[in-house]
């Protein structure tokens, strides 16, 4: 139920895409609590010519390592997103060399009604899909490949 919309500097290969991708899935599913399988994302790669990345005036240093990365999702808590903030940047930095200077989160909160995952129904309001938890904030990380 997360979508998750990577946008990147092109140049990284599919073997690293790949990895930044499960890394990521890793540490949303660790905070957020979501099924394995609730797996959506995308990825954009940009020429640097079309991808601006500053700092907000907070002296933050960027890469062409930088990741920003906008997911869509239902209501979480506040501690499950800052879990996710820091088991994202600590799963990046180990797994892809990515530092957390250069990783941007921008979460975009909807409802129940504004997700159809097929067949043309809404299936949190049609109970096919439990309304699942917010996430507590209470978050660990699963090790790759376990």
């Amino acid at each position: 139920m997360p979508l998750l919309r990577f946008d990147i500097f092109e140049g990284r290969s599919p073997d690293q895409l790949m990895v930044l991708l499960n890394a990521t899935h890793r540490a949303l599913v660790a905070a957020f609590r979501i099924p394995e399988r609730d797996r959506y994302q995308i990825v954009h790669q940009h020429p640097a010519s079309h991808f601006i990345v500053q700092d907000t005036g907070l002296g933050i240093p960027r890469t062409k390592n930088c990741v920003l990365l906008q997911i869509t999702t239902r209501p979480r808590e506040r501690r499950a997103k800052e879990a996710f903030y820091h088991l994202l940047c600590e799963s990046l930095k180990e797994e892809c060399n990515i530092d957390p200077s250069d990783v941007v989160v921008s979460m975009v909160t909807n409802s129940d009604e504004d997700w159809s995952f097929g067949k043309g129904r809404a299936q949190f309001l049609t109970g096919e899909l439990e309304g699942g938890s917010a996430g507590d904030g209470k978050a660990s990380l699963v090790p790759a490949g376990g």
